[in-house]
């Protein structure tokens, strides 16, 4: 039986985004084993036949004496499984998951989910995380990109693997977020809704200024919430945001789809991206999006016909999105949602982008 090793950082991401990958290995006959630093999704990945391996990451920030616990991590794992091909997502399984495989000769195939913000600040933590993608993706059988800006840049910077290969993100599954009517509500209030953490690179400030602007003009007649948990830094303002009226925090579901079925639409007002699954999730739900202007979300929109994009970080330019999207009928509302999910089905089918993979493998 061949083996396929996965190293990630997020159990809940690696469910709700590559589980038909880790499924089709195991239809295809595959061992799969997955490495995690937690055990959110561990239930339902081992009833599928996963066997999951705990192995602590430090997801933000860099700490040498951590990350090199985490390349001697990955190298016993490796060594004690040894896997036929190893898959890896996101910055630090990406790296410190490239090294292991690179020195012990294991075939790997590795994921770009997005730069994040270093490539943006530049200095010398950039020239650093460069030269350390140079030497662990060197070897790499295939690097798939989520969207070509993101390509284009690491191949600007001199950052190459054997084979480059650009995917429509994580794709979407289109069963599981099913297309449902668009809410009549009969209180006739626009509900707003923002999915994700809240923090500054996610565009939490700006959410913030435009629910409080909003609110001011149309009261009760708009209502702005946000589904999941907040940074350190935004604690205090998002529950004074709470107490005034103008924002309702609901805490992380596993299970997002019922709040995107009563949102009338899914504001994402995020800096940077690699292909934005909560976009291609309300798009398929049949939900209008409002997003930033950046790699990652406009690829998910049919402009001004299944939603709004504005200005990346300027506040004033989401709340004239948003206000823009208050001047609409119902009916044009509900042709947003549709336009929608008509998009996704013919460019981020999961499907698709799961056969990219298999393809590789």
């Amino acid at each position: 039986m061949p083996k396929a090793l996965i190293l990630a950082n997020s159990s809940s991401g690696l469910y709700d985004f590559r589980n038909e990958l880790l499924l089709r290995l195991l239809e295809e006959g595959y061992e799969v084993v997955i490495s995690l630093p937690d055990d959110l999704k561990n239930k339902e990945l081992t009833a599928e036949g996963c066997r999951v391996e705990h192995t602590d990451i430090n997801r933000r920030g860099v700490n040498p004496v951590q990350d090199m616990a985490l390349f001697r991590s990955y190298k016993r794992l490796i060594k004690r499984e040894k896997p036929d091909i190893v898959l890896t997502y996101t910055i630090k399984p990406n790296i410190y998951g490239g090294f292991a495989c690179r020195l012990l000769k294991v075939p790997y195939l590795s994921t770009i989910t997005g730069l994040g913000s270093t490539f943006e600040r530049g200095g010398m933590l950039l020239k650093l995380i460069v030269t350390m993608y140079k030497v662990s993706l060197k070897k790499c059988r295939c690097l798939f990109f989520q969207n070509d800006t993101n390509r284009k840049i690491f191949e600007q910077n001199g950052i190459r693997a054997q084979k480059h290969v650009t995917v429509s993100g994580s794709g979407v599954n289109l069963d599981k977020h099913s297309f449902e009517e668009y809410p009549g509500h009969k209180d006739d209030i626009t509900r707003f809704l923002y999915i994700g953490r809240l923090m500054k690179e996610k565009g939490t400030e700006e959410y913030l200024y435009a629910a409080e602007k909003l609110h001011e003009k149309y009261g009760d007649k708009i209502a702005f919430s946000a589904v999941g948990y907040f940074e350190d830094d935004f604690e205090d303002r998002v529950k004074a945001a709470e107490k005034a009226g103008y924002l309702k925090m609901i805490p992380y579901q596993k299970d997002i789809h019922p709040y995107m079925r009563e949102a009338d639409a899914i504001v994402h007002p995020s800096y940077h991206e690699g292909m934005s699954n909560v976009l291609m999730e309300a798009a398929a739900t049949g939900r209008p999006v409002i997003a930033s202007d950046i790699s990652g979300c406009r690829e998910v929109v049919n402009r001004d016909v299944s939603g709004f994009l504005f200005k990346s970080r300027d506040k004033e330019a989401l709340y004239e999105a948003l206000d823009r999207f208050m001047s609409l009928d119902i009916l044009s509302r509900q042709k947003m949602g549709l336009a929608g999910r008509k998009w996704v089905e013919e460019h981020f089918d999961r499907n698709a982008v799961v056969n990219a993979y298999m393809q590789e493998i």
